[in-house]
């Protein structure tokens, strides 16, 4: 073969072997960046399985929280029934919530109904009074922590009524356990409720058929809400003030009720020791008096024919031409070092152009021992006297009426305003 030939050939290999190299080089590289196009593409949709996968369980999460609260009274009132083997008929109902606050936990009866329940077994007999006819009222009660310590609450919510026979608590045998505040709220978990937890539950409270006609004469009744504690089995370490709902059992009970806001929430009224009507009635008079290092000012008043119920009248056996209470609103602004005990105040009445006077009625007031206003706030202070209707209609009610108040005490009863006084005109 001709050398020329021979090289001509040769350079025509080499090129093939270059073009061939090259074309396999690009392929690769196209095939690279193919691999690489595609592993985003796996991102995206493990990214997108992922939130399916959140969102399932959000949804998951929330049929479980649902789930949790959706048991309502009728689920509750069945599995009574069940229980028992007696029979239930609602006599009353009531969806109107009632909150009572505490320093950042809140304590609301959201909702509650009386049931009727007849012809149960004997086993369920004792919390009756030994009968097999009677009545329960179911209450639902939301705890909520809104401050940012746990807390530790003790759900101990005793209702009452007047005339009753004993306080009324929880009867764990008649609702699912796990439904029951007292369950959720426990010895096994300290009363336990962490800081932006909230818990709600159920309780019930029994009444043998003796009882429950009592309670439904009367037609209302009050239950006990008491205060937190920041630290556990550490009575001294509670803070907030106790609180009161008031149920009403039936219209009347309804109507009561809703009478009774429009009054000074004196013990009377609170407790439903009897009717008031109002006579006559001030607010916002604004009128102030220095006393100590606190300043006290005259809100307003309110005159009421008062007509206790049979259980409270012997109270009132000396008063035997009628009652009339005259409560006073007093706002103390504390200024002291210490607190002032609302308990520990006392006042004088002055009447018929002061020819006469009454003290103060401590048994009328709705204050505890432990009932205070702090260094530096202010609170209301009410003062309440007992007056013969009789008396008041013929002689004094077109006359002067005059408080003296004072001195400001602590809870110790030790004197904050060295023995002095002030006077307010009522009119």
């Amino acid at each position: 073969m001709p050398k020329k030939l021979f090289t001509l050939l040769l350079a025509m290999l080499a090129a093939a072997f270059v073009l061939a190299g090259c074309s396999g080089d690009k392929q690769a590289s196209k095939e690279k960046e193919s691999e690489g196009s595609k592993e985003p593409a796996v991102e995206e949709t493990d990214k997108k399985e992922e939130s399916k996968e959140s969102e399932d369980k959000e949804e998951a999460e929330e049929d479980v929280d649902t789930k949790e609260s959706s048991s309502d009274f009728s689920e509750l009132i069945s599995y009574m029934e069940k229980e028992t083997e007696g029979t239930t008929k609602i006599l009353y109902e009531n969806d109107t919530p009632q909150t009572h606050e505490m320093e950042g936990v809140s304590v609301t009866l959201d909702a509650y109904k009386l049931v009727e329940l007849k012809d149960f077994h004997t086993d369920f007999s004792i919390p009756f009074n030994d009968q097999t006819n009677g009545g329960v009222i179911i209450a639902k009660y939301t705890v909520k922590n809104e401050t940012d310590k746990d807390a530790y609450y003790m759900p101990a919510f005793y209702l009452n009524f007047t005339g009753a026979p004993k306080a009324y608590n929880n009867y764990r045998d008649l609702l699912p356990e796990e439904e029951q505040l007292p369950t959720k709220l426990a010895p096994s978990n300290g009363y336990l409720i962490k800081s932006g937890e909230t818990i709600s539950g159920y309780y019930t409270y029994p009444f043998g058929d003796d009882h429950l006609k009592q309670v439904l004469n009367v037609t209302t009744a009050a239950i006990e809400v008491p205060a937190p504690q920041s630290v556990k089995d550490d009575f001294s370490s509670t803070f907030g003030k106790e609180g009161q709902f008031t149920l009403s059992l039936n219209e009347s009970g309804e109507k009561k009720v809703e009478g009774n806001k429009s009054f000074y929430q004196d013990k009377a009224t609170v407790d439903d020791w009897g009717t008031k009507t109002m006579i006559e009635e001030k607010s916002g008079i604004g009128k102030s008096e220095t006393l100590g290092n606190a300043t006290v000012t005259l809100d307003g008043y309110q005159f009421t024919e008062f007509v206790p119920n049979e259980v409270e009248a012997p109270r009132f056996d000396a008063f035997n031409n009628g009652v009339v209470l005259l409560t006073v609103k007093f706002n103390i602004d504390n200024k002291e070092s210490s607190e002032i005990a609302q308990s520990s105040i006392s006042s004088k009445l002055t009447v018929n152009d002061g020819t006469q006077y009454m003290l103060n009625e401590g048994m009328l007031l709705n204050y505890r021992y432990d009932d205070a206003i702090a260094p530096g706030t202010s609170g209301e202070l009410l003062q309440i006297y007992v007056l013969e209707k009789e008396m008041y209609d013929k002689i004094w009610k077109d006359k002067s009426f005059e408080i003296e108040i004072g001195p400001m005490k602590d809870k110790e009863a030790k004197d904050l305003s060295k023995g002095k006084r002030v006077t307010f005109t009522l009119k």
